[in-house]
């Protein structure tokens, strides 16, 4: 594995020759790998783009496309598709993006934050409720003071 900085402070990590944003997004990618290894997913796709708006022209200026770049695009065994992103928090571009993406595609868009006191990924709404209870109960302020 080789790392670098992503934009938000993670360390870039390369798995397979295929760089991630954050140790958590190469994790899930193995823990991928596993569930297709034993059937339990049809399979799957890193970084799927999905074309949120066209270019367009107005009054003479070039607006250029939106796309939302997400982390996994997983197809299951029943057919459906689910998108996968793997983050902590919701910035206020990706807010955005995510409203456009629910209008425009029917696939199911998952959050998930990994937690290492559960060892796995949680739905990143749950997981902040998680650690919000912990920090209370900890009397913490922080979230790095939990881990």
């Amino acid at each position: 594995m080789r790392k670098a900085r992503s934009k938000y402070g993670s360390k870039k990590v390369v798995v397979d020759g295929i760089t991630f944003d954050s140790k958590a997004e190469a994790r899930y990618y193995k823990h991928l790998k596993r569930l297709q290894a034993n059937d339990q997913i049809l399979f799957f796709r890193t970084q799927p783009r999905y074309l949120l708006q066209e270019a367009f022209t107005k009054n003479g200026v070039l607006h250029e496309k939106i796309e939302y770049a997400a982390d996994f695009e997983v197809h299951h065994k029943d057919g459906s598709i689910e998108v996968i992103d793997i983050r902590e928090a919701e910035t206020e571009a990706f807010k955005i993006k995510r409203k456009l993406f629910e209008k425009k595609y029917p696939h199911t868009l998952s959050l998930l934050t990994y937690s290492p006191d559960h060892e796995g990924f949680l739905p990143t709404k749950e997981y902040r409720v998680y650690v919000r209870k912990k920090m209370k109960m900890r009397g913490r302020k922080r979230v790095k003071d939990i881990h």
